[in-house]
């Protein structure tokens, strides 16, 4: 029996409203409420001259539901570059707690007589990536004030609250002296308030007469490197070309190149070779300027367990450290978060018993961990696979938690020349529609750009979103990928 005409086409309208449609991975409904701009994504997405050859995963939720509203190979694995700080951040602030700290101990197997501290001093790290030269320098001022002028044995530096592993099981050589790949230790220092545990800051500025080498400032000073300059000023009509590098397993670290008269200085953050070493030499120094001797060895060792605490220092909270662990990307902070997660729950400060506490505390938060690879707690590993439509599920049901707000903060707003407010969006998104009005977390690795988050769109609603762009020729392009979509976000009406 044949259907009447009018009643069939009344039975396919009723199907398609009750059940949307999906093509080529969107989700394509006649419903007057979903995306009147699917079509531009879909013809972005599809047709853009970068993403020929390329992968794009994009996801978007309403902030409000958490109905997913849009997708385009949502729920296909893609590398998320440091859109994976997302998964860490809130897996942090699930298991440890807005407001935990980390400590850094100094302690004794001796006894203070006669001004002389009689025996071994500790500096017992734990994890703390805040700690500054002025933090070391606090140290010595407070050991002066417990009446010691002399430590008769050795001074320790002790990094055995993590495992002696140093770096993330994908990091490459190339990256080992690049201030995002610096080494991971539970005893590491920073040399400004951008706390890039593990690094040093060295400064460039040409000499005041012409063919001789450059003036290399390096921040903090410390005696564990050892600089090679090979630089010239050059005439004011030539260009520069300064490149720093450090060598593989050690703290040589070579300047070289042409950098012209009146040129600008300019600045470098180098990860050292085994940070353990470099907080101790902070603190050698800071020992020095308070006259304090040591007779014995410097080294690193391990603390007894019958040493006796003489000081200790507490770090901001982690709702104080998710800022610049956001708003910088700073990798160093994820891995330290991984392998203090294991530590606190699993007895060990490791990757891989860091990785797994990360991974229950995601699968409270309705992430489906089956459909991840998480290697690392920055996003620098190229094998992390995440779906575009898991980070969006993940800001959905991070915005029920009662830490959302902090998380919310950390995340870098467009437009906003503040660096700890803006962050790595602080360049980005400048007009008027989009300003202040998308928080997002980016990412970039060598032909990876990402970026997640939240925008306000025109006529007020909330949309989460996820943009996942691989095999890019030029992760640049993806940049600008990124904010024609989110262009389009931003006019939607629904």
């Amino acid at each position: 029996m044949k259907m009447a005409k009018p009643l069939f086409c009344l039975f396919l309208c009723v199907f398609v409203y009750i059940f949307p449609i999906k093509e080529s991975g969107v989700i394509a409904n006649t419903n007057r409420q979903t995306f009147l701009s699917e079509h531009q994504l879909n013809e972005l997405l599809s047709n853009h001259p970068s993403l020929q050859g390329a992968i794009a995963g994009v996801s978007v939720r309403s902030a409000s539901s958490g109905k997913l509203l849009y997708t385009y190979n949502g729920d296909t694995r893609l590398t998320p570059a440091s859109n994976m700080k997302l998964f860490t951040a809130a897996a942090a602030l699930t298991t440890l707690g807005k407001d935990y700290t980390f400590h850094t101990d100094l302690l004794t197997d001796g006894s203070i007589k006669w001004n002389v501290l009689g025996g071994n001093l500790y500096i017992k790290g734990k994890g703390d990536p805040t700690l500054l030269p002025e933090n070391f320098d606090q140290f010595a001022k407070e050991l002066k004030l417990k009446g010691i002028k002399m430590i008769s044995g050795d001074l320790i530096g002790d990094d055995s609250w993590y495992d002696q592993v140093r770096y993330s099981i994908d990091v490459p050589w190339s990256d080992e002296a690049a201030y995002y790949g610096a080494a991971t230790s539970a005893l590491t220092a920073s040399p400004d308030k951008e706390y890039d545990a593990g690094t040093i800051i060295i400064e460039v500025s040409p000499n005041e007469k012409m063919n001789k080498t450059a003036k290399v400032v390096v921040r903090p000073q410390t005696s564990i490197i050892n600089i090679i300059n090979k630089t010239q000023t050059v005439s004011s009509d030539v260009p520069s070309n300064i490149k720093i590098s450090r060598g593989h397993g050690n703290n040589v670290i070579t300047i070289e190149g042409n950098i012209p008269l009146k040129a600008s200085n300019l600045k470098e953050r180098i990860a050292v070779w085994e940070p353990t070493k470099y907080a101790l030499d902070l603190l050698i120094q800071s020992l020095k300027k308070q006259d304090i001797k040591i007779l014995g060895s410097i080294k690193v060792g391990t603390t007894p367990e019958h040493a006796e605490l003489l000081l200790s220092h507490q770090s901001m909270s982690l709702s104080e450290l998710l800022i610049p662990f956001m708003k910088l990307s700073n990798n160093g902070h994820g891995e330290l978060l991984i392998k203090e997660m294991g530590k606190v729950f699993k007895g060990n400060g490791s990757w891989e018993d860091g990785l797994e506490v990360e991974q229950v505390a995601l699968t409270t938060l309705g992430i489906r961990m089956q459909e991840i690879e998480i290697r690392d707690g920055s996003g620098i590993s190229h094998m992390n696979l995440v779906p575009a439509n898991e980070i969006t599920a993940l800001l959905y049901h991070a915005k029920q938690m009662d830490w959302f707000p902090i998380f919310e903060a950390s995340l870098p707003i467009a437009g906003n020349t503040d660096k700890m407010i803006g962050g790595t969006l602080r360049k980005r998104m400048k007009n008027v529609s989009l300003k202040d009005n998308v928080k997002a977390k980016t990412g970039t690795l060598t032909n990876v750009s990402s970026l997640s988050g939240f925008i306000n769109a025109n006529n007020g609603e909330t949309f989460i979103f996820s943009i996942l762009l691989n095999h890019l020729k030029d992760e640049a392009s993806g940049k600008q990928i990124e904010e024609q979509i989110i262009k389009i976000l931003a006019n939607n009406e629904i």
